[in-house]
């Protein structure tokens, strides 16, 4: 399968640079893989195409303030570092911008309130990027410290940082935010629940591999970074029994997609007569064209980037032809794309 295959044309005013108010206004296209239909709603709509019973699964990741400038010592020439992943309490793979950062670096941070806070770079990660040790902890520190990265197609400046959270992230760990969540507010998800619609959690901490196309000229040649995920033996139990009353499990957003397959891939592979069973750690989970879905009935997500894993795993849900199409039709019709952009739901 050609990662050509994936490619569509967006004009650069398509990218959503802000997002929009209130959260629940962004447009909506619906797409109806039985008749191949496409309709125009708004998100606030959601809950026409849900029933009483349905369980719509939330990754609850929290964005962290992860992008921070620093100053290499002693020459004072100045470092940006991305966090990715916590290793241990003070170790994090990040990329390092800047000239030659070599094991061996070390780096003071910027910003550190009352203290000296410094970091040395200890190893080259096999990502490319760089194993940073922290002379100590910095996770109390991050709100201080670092900003919030945003991806780098979007250029116009986030005076809230809370806009790039969901409004029930939780637990912190993520460096880009699961955006089809993004449309959702209080409001909406109180009248969802007033009409039996159920909502579970998971955890998916996202890291850059998000924002990264597929270079590899076929697919199925392409290592996706792995990322960490939890599902609990509570949405486990809430997934078992939407399956036994014959209602729906909606994954909102593409991140919550990849959870749920993963867990449901350790179901089968133990023999557990339940759709998913709990797991905790690593997954590398890949989802494109050919793959068979055994956790996910519905999605909702946003519009994804050309050639990216997250068009081919959507692809891989509704069919190459049918989404090339819809985003087609949802060009022409000026929706808003990428993470501050409209969404769609899949039936």
């Amino acid at each position: 399968m050609k990662t050509a295959e994936f490619d569509y044309f967006l004009p650069p005013e398509r990218i959503a640079q802000t997002p929009i108010e209130p959260r629940d206004a962004a447009r909506l296209l619906v797409v109806d893989r039985a008749a191949g239909a496409l309709a125009h709603r708004h998100f606030r709509d959601l809950g026409d195409y849900l029933e009483p019973g349905d369980l719509l699964v939330l990754n609850e990741s929290r964005v962290i303030p992860a992008r921070i400038q620093a100053r290499k010592v002693p020459s004072g020439g100045r470092v940006e570092i991305l966090l990715l992943t916590r290793h241990d309490p003070q170790t994090w793979e990040a990329l390092v911008g800047g000239r030659r950062a070599l094991p061996g670096t070390r780096l003071r941070l910027e910003g550190a309130p009352q203290e000296v806070l410094e970091a040395e770079v200890v190893a080259v990660a096999p990502s490319g990027g760089r194993l940073i040790r922290f002379s100590r902890p910095v996770d109390d520190l991050l709100d201080q410290v670092g900003e919030v990265p945003l991806p780098p197609y979007i250029h116009t400046p986030l005076y809230d940082r809370d806009r790039y959270q969901t409004v029930y992230a939780r637990v912190s760990g993520s460096v880009a935010a699961p955006t089809a969540g993004l449309h959702f507010t209080p409001a909406l998800m109180q009248s969802l629940h007033a009409r039996g619609i159920r909502f579970a959690q998971v955890t998916l901490h996202i890291g850059l591999d998000t924002f990264r196309p597929v270079t590899e000229e076929r697919v199925e040649e392409h290592i996706i970074h792995r990322e960490w995920c939890s599902l609990d033996s509570a949405t486990a139990e809430a997934i078992a029994a939407t399956r036994l009353q014959g209602r729906r499990v909606v994954a909102i957003g593409t991140t919550a997609v990849r959870v749920l397959e993963t867990a449901a891939a350790r179901a089968l592979e133990e023999g557990a007569p339940a759709p998913v069973v709990p797991y905790s750690g690593w997954t590398d989970l890949f989802i494109y064209p050919g793959f068979r879905f055994h956790a996910v009935d519905t999605l909702v997500t946003n519009f994804h980037l050309p050639r990216s894993s997250l068009l081919m795993l959507v692809s891989a849900f509704a069919g190459r032809d049918l989404i090339l199409r819809a985003y087609r039709e949802a060009v022409e019709q000026g929706y808003r794309f990428y993470s501050f952009g409209d969404a769609m739901l899949i039936l």
